[in-house]
């Protein structure tokens, strides 16, 4: 029996979230926020995190500096139950990575200082514990600079160990999409685009000619819709299922959350419609509270949600 069910190599910051900006913020001037947020942000923490919190055993493998931003992230992490044991922290100028959430009332500003982020390399790694697991998983591909050119031969290494490995690549910032994804996406079982990053991967405004690209890539293709659900495509087979409608305070961290619920089911056994269905439903918790993990931490109205929603959920 592996040690853990997931293990992750990824990005580990926080995210600090201002509500109630106007549109467009005027240049010199002072511009007042009505609430704001501090809280464990990043695509790859936010997964582990939500999924530990929903029963699966996560190990996190991050780079962080030695700031208090970084210690913050760390006990956020254990106190969800995510191992941090090999998570390093280092010192020197360059310091934790911090996001910036300007939400506006129509749309957001994402503002990011990579820090360490950057930084990962794939001798950061410990490969025994990586591998003492039954899945990787990786998120946010285009922002980790330092590992992305070895992340073909990490996978490589991890399926000869004998794990399944999930994909969520997350935008890029530099909108180019290229970056030896291609050359990856030959060890990923399950591949996590949103409906945006799908067409631009595939180089297509046709959402269902991307799809019908990355599906011949991929063994399990699942594209996160927002409002309109998820799909999934395995081959030819294509299975739908509807958003959860919930009163959303806003998005942060949805995708990732999705990812987190699908991930629990998947690694349980069960069968795609359900998978689907559980990644929806975390999906949508995430976006009752600020950021992508005060849901999950708030463990009365977690429970609640689930049980709730549950009775919606497709049966096997």
């Amino acid at each position: 029996m592996p040690r853990f069910d997931v293990t992750i190599a990824g990005e580990l910051n926080l995210d600090l979230l201002l509500y109630g900006l106007p549109q467009t913020l005027p240049p010199e001037r002072e511009v007042l926020a009505d609430r704001m947020v501090l809280t464990l942000g990043s695509s790859s923490a936010i997964l582990a995190h939500n999924l530990a919190t929903l029963g699966g055993r996560v190990g996190l493998q991050s780079r962080i500096g030695a700031d208090p931003l970084g210690q913050i992230a760390l006990e956020r992490l254990a106190q969800a139950g995510v191992d941090v044991s090999r998570v390093r922290r280092v010192a020197g100028s360059t310091q934790s990575g911090l996001t910036v959430i300007l939400q506006h009332q129509a749309s957001r500003n994402i503002l990011t200082y990579p820090g360490t982020i950057a930084e990962l390399q794939i001798s950061d790694l410990d490969f025994d514990y990586l591998c003492d697991a039954r899945h990787f998983h990786l998120s946010s591909f285009y922002l980790q600079t330092a590992l992305r050119p070895k992340v073909p031969v990490l996978f490589q290494r991890l399926k000869r160990a004998g794990l399944t490995i999930s994909l969520d690549t997350n935008d890029d910032p530099a909108d180019e999409w290229q970056g030896g994804l291609r050359d990856a996406l030959p060890y990923v079982d399950v591949m996590f685009p949103n409906a945006r990053e799908a067409c631009r991967i595939a180089g297509t405004s046709d959402l269902n000619a991307a799809v019908r690209q990355l599906a011949e890539l991929v063994p399990l293709l699942v594209v996160k819709l927002g409002g309109e659900g998820a799909m999934a495509l395995r081959g030819k087979e294509r299975f739908d299922q509807p958003a959860v409608r919930v009163a959303a305070v806003d998005p942060v961290g949805a995708g990732d959350s999705f990812d987190a619920g699908f991930l629990y089911q998947y690694l349980r056994g069960a069968d795609i419609p359900t998978c689907l269905a559980y990644g929806n439903l975390a999906g949508a918790l995430s976006t009752t509270r600020p950021g992508g993990t005060e849901a999950f931490r708030e463990q009365a109205h977690r429970e609640r949600f689930f049980h709730d929603h549950l009775a919606e959920m497709p049966t096997r």
